[in-house]
């Protein structure tokens, strides 16, 4: 997996090609790809590395080509390399193919092929369709294309050209994001809105198993079974400005800056003073069903797992319900116990994290009413779940989440006071809490416009190997994001910890050359956490404190101390995580790693 771009059109396609792909870099990858119909026949050129190397690869030549598709691949079947990278081409060298998500049955598909005298060249999946449209193929690209994933299991997105049929590009979609975009004279196909966004903002998602053949002026969807589809395009929000970095050196930066206003995003007119509770017109339909919950679960993976850990302290402390968090990787190879009274909500920043989608698909099999909290309008969740609530965060490009993972939580603590409301909490506790929230912006630009601080503990600390976040009550999830946070773009090894825990196991690591992140805020286990700090100083661990604005005793026991803006406790966690941003993003420039684009990890996981 990971980008795909295609364009048909008026215009010229290689340089609309590699700016989509530029576009997508953001997502994670490890080599890149072009496919083009030229006049002397079907051309495609690939490498290993970035998309500047197939630039490189290819600055001395000139194409003329008005049709083309175009690839960023992240290493599922075969390592990173030119010839594993795509366009995967059959033997005819007809047929060009880009393809996200894994095909399940390839093993079986390579064998029958094989055996029908196919050679088979690299080591992935993809090759595999490439060879079969051209077994199927007898002059309609469409029709080739509907035979051969009719015999595939797993997810798909592709996007195929044919030299015999140069005026379409035929596209499918079963279980990995792909839309086809509308411009004037010309017509594109995009895994993602961020690739098409300089030429159109209006886009017709692709649901499962279907195809869509796309020519310069129009396009047809149809279904796998041969039903024709008719759907009406979407005009996406989202502005050019918004995917550029505005004078950051990085995306991340930017984010993190941005979060003041995405926050605010996520609350604008949800919050009903006079009521003292919020309006989600996503959840407007299922208010009699949130009424007779019992219990709730959450699902999720990565960065939006520890957002729903901050859900379930919300949603037992003010709703009265109980919580289960699950990985969403893990909830479907279980047996869930699912009744009329459970509510399930899904998190994903894309919308179409496949462990996710498919553990929303189960609960609803099973009978629950699903609720997705994503980002992306449009997404395979949003579609497919009973209602929800967007995070209004725009496009976060960065690979490690930031800004989407503080709106998650926002979208939370929003979902906490309508169930606490028409469960158990007060209208004067409902107020205290809308007034809480509404101050969060203020006080995170008062953390942001502090960030120097953080830099120079960070100019201290780079250089170390290991580093352990501890965090209690609410807080804890925070220790654990952060920890993310570092290792994901430092590639500093990092673990986060309930701080009561480190006296099992983690406490025989500590010494003078152990950097520990503390959270310790005022509120109701401060003493136990400053117990824990007393333990981390005795073995000589090096101690760096997030603490509450006015805590002058802190900075005696700890070796520094970042202060943030007091706020009702349970909304801590989205004051506290913001240092804890900005360290690893300083610490990784220090470092020299690449920010955006960390090793081995994409920003949309559509496999399993």
């Amino acid at each position: 997996m990971c980008g795909i771009v295609g364009y048909i059109g008026h215009r010229k396609a290689t340089p609309i090609l590699i700016d989509g792909l530029k576009r997508l870099e953001y997502r994670g990858y490890d080599s890149a790809g072009i496919a083009l119909i030229e006049d002397e026949g079907l051309i495609h050129e690939k490498t290993a590395g970035k998309v500047d190397a197939l630039v490189a690869h290819l600055a001395d030549r000139t194409f003329t080509s008005h049709v083309g598709i175009a690839h960023t691949r992240w290493a599922t079947h075969g390592e990173p390399s030119d010839l594993n990278a795509h366009p995967q081409v059959d033997n005819s060298g007809n047929i060009a193919v880009v393809h996200n998500g894994i095909i399940e049955n390839y093993r079986a598909l390579r064998q029958i092929l094989e055996q029908q005298g196919y050679k088979i060249l690299s080591d992935t999946d993809t090759e595999i369709i490439a060879h079969l449209i051209g077994f199927h193929y007898e002059d309609d690209l469409t029709e080739a294309v509907r035979a051969s994933m009719s015999l595939v299991v797993g997810t798909y997105a592709i996007a195929v050209i044919d030299k015999r049929s140069p005026d379409v590009i035929v596209a499918a979609r079963n279980g990995a994001p792909l839309l086809i975009a509308c411009g004037e004279n010309e017509n594109f196909v995009a895994s993602d809105a961020a690739a098409i966004l300089s030429y159109t903002n209006k886009v017709t998602y692709l649901e499962d198993r279907e195809i869509a053949t796309v020519s310069i002026n129009n396009f047809q969807i149809s279904t796998i079974e041969k039903v024709k589809v008719d759907r009406q395009a979407t005009e996406l929000d989202w502005t050019l400005g918004a995917i550029e970095k505005a004078g950051h050196d990085y995306f991340m930066h930017k984010e993190i800056h941005e979060q003041p206003e995405t926050l605010h995003n996520a609350m604008r007119g949800r919050l009903n003073f006079e009521e003292a509770t919020v309006r989600l017109n996503g959840l407007t339909d299922h208010l009699d069903d949130l009424s007779r919950i019992k219990r709730v679960i959450i699902t999720a993976c990565g960065t939006s797992w520890h957002a729903a850990l901050i859900g379930e302290y919300l949603l037992e402390e003010y709703a009265g319900l109980p919580v289960e968090v699950e990985y969403a990787s893990e909830f479907r190879y279980r047996s869930p116990i699912i009744d009329d009274g459970t509510l399930v909500l899904v998190i994903s920043q894309s919308g179409e994290t496949a462990d996710t989608l498919a553990a929303m698909r189960e609960a609803r099999r099973k009978g629950a009413k699903a609720l997705g909290i994503v980002n992306s309008v449009g997404s395979t969740i949003a579609r497919e779940s009973d209602g929800g609530v967007y995070i209004h965060a725009g496009p976060e490009i960065g690979v490690a989440s930031t800004k989407a993972f503080t709106s998650q939580i926002m979208v939370l603590s929003l979902i906490t006071i309508l169930l606490g409301r028409m469960r158990n909490i007060s209208a004067n506790m409902g107020s205290e809490m809308i007034a809480a929230l509404e101050s969060v912006p203020e006080k995170i630009q008062s953390i942001l416009d502090r960030e120097d601080e953080i830099k120079k503990i960070a100019e201290l600390y780079y250089q170390s190997n290991n580093f352990l976040y501890l965090g209690r009550g609410v807080n804890f999830p925070v220790a654990l994001e952060g920890a993310l946070k570092l290792k994901e773009i430092s590639y500093i090894h990092a673990e986060g910890y309930p701080a009561a825990e480190m006296k099992h196991g983690p406490i025989a690591l500590i010494d003078e050359k152990m950097p520990v992140v503390v959270i310790a805020t005022k509120d109701s286990i401060y003493d136990k956490v400053m117990s824990n700090i007393s333990q981390v100083r005795a073995r000589k661990g090096r101690v760096i404190a997030i603490a509450t604005e006015g805590d002058t005793e802190i900075a005696q026991h700890v070796n520094h101390v970042f202060y943030i803006p007091a706020i009702k406790q349970c909304f801590t966690p989205l004051l506290s995580v913001i240092p804890l941003q900005l360290m690893a993003y300083h610490m990784a420039v220090l470092r020299d790693c690449n920010v955006d684009q960390p090793r081995n990890l994409a920003k949309s996981v559509t496999v399993e």
